[in-house]
């Protein structure tokens, strides 16, 4: 089949929210795990779906390894947009989110649970999903794999504007990283940032070290060597997997490649390793939700499930 066939479009209910998607599975399997793919600032789905090459497309590459990829707009993107115009703040997105993926799960094989994989604004939502998830035995969650995102801004990186031009430096990087075509077929990816999503901009580094605290399963954090948006210098590179608990977390560098990393060269290299951390994630012993819970309430106050930090 024709890779390109195997990523349909179809819209969930998201607990009365339409949340438009994108997926692909695997041809005549059930899938090893469902990889929950959530994209950042100003973008929409089908940056995981390889607009400029096929090589790029996660959807398509982790269908062909095993996997079921959905791909969500975040809301007040896609079908959202209208019903929710200003969008959401992070944790009523990780709620919308999570019920979009419970209405996937209805009528779909899930496999052996769910991996997070995010992009930059989108990790904020990984993050405080993995920070929350529900002890759900029919839904675990086996990991997180983000890219994109740190903890302390770049001096004056968010005061920059989200498009092709003002964003450039931020955004990309060398344009050489990129596939011959890719600035063009952004165009059709891009979107209006919703007015909420600036509302939490200046405290995520408070919320960073809160959500990691709560984090039990394996976090992988990718940042690009041509990574812009991010304070990156040893102290603050050390800080993000110390934030989380011993062992947990790890971070690597993806070499030429700018921040839009799954739609560089750099992408398909990139999505390999993170479907292999996935297959790690699927062989490690999880702990029961009572152990769960024990180990959070140990360093952390006891919060509601998917509720703002």
């Amino acid at each position: 089949m024709n890779p390109a066939l195997r990523t349909r479009s179809l819209v969930l209910d998201a607990a009365g929210i339409p949340v438009s998607a994108l997926v692909a599975e695997p041809e005549h399997r059930t899938p090893k795990a469902v990889i929950l793919a959530i994209h950042g600032r100003g973008m929409r789905a089908a940056y995981f779906a390889g607009p400029a090459h096929p090589d790029t497309s996660l959807l398509t590459l982790a269908a062909d390894l095993g996997y079921s990829v959905l791909a969500l707009d975040r809301p007040g993107h896609g079908a959202s947009a209208h019903r929710l115009p200003q969008g959401q703040l992070i944790a009523d997105q990780a709620a919308t989110l999570h019920a979009a993926l419970t209405d996937y799960a209805r009528a779909h094989p899930v496999g052996a649970g769910v991996q997070l994989l995010a992009h930059s604004f989108g990790g904020k939502i990984a993050l405080h999903l993995a920070a929350h998830w529900p002890a759900d035995p029919a839904l675990p969650l086996l990991g997180a794999d983000i890219s994109g995102l740190a903890q302390h801004y770049a001096p004056g990186a968010w005061e920059r504007p989200d498009d092709l031009a003002g964003g450039g430096r931020l955004n990309w990087g060398p344009l050489h990283l990129y596939p011959p075509g890719t600035f063009h077929a952004a165009r059709t990816l891009l979107t209006p940032v919703p007015a909420l999503e600036s509302r939490e901009l200046a405290t995520w580094p408070s919320r960073f070290t809160a959500l990691a605290a709560r984090v039990r399963v394996p976090v992988r954090l990718t940042l690009a060597d041509h990574e812009a948006w991010w304070r990156l210098e040893g102290a603050h590179r050390a800080a993000l997997t110390a934030a989380f608990a011993p062992g947990l977390a790890r971070l690597v560098t993806a070499e030429a490649a700018g921040h839009n990393l799954s739609l560089g060269h750099a992408a398909r290299p990139y999505h390999l390793r993170a479907l292999a951390f996935t297959d790690d994630c699927l062989t490690r012993p999880r702990p029961t939700p009572a152990a769960a819970a024990a180990a959070v309430a140990a360093v952390v106050p006891a919060g509601p499930v998917l509720a703002a930090v």
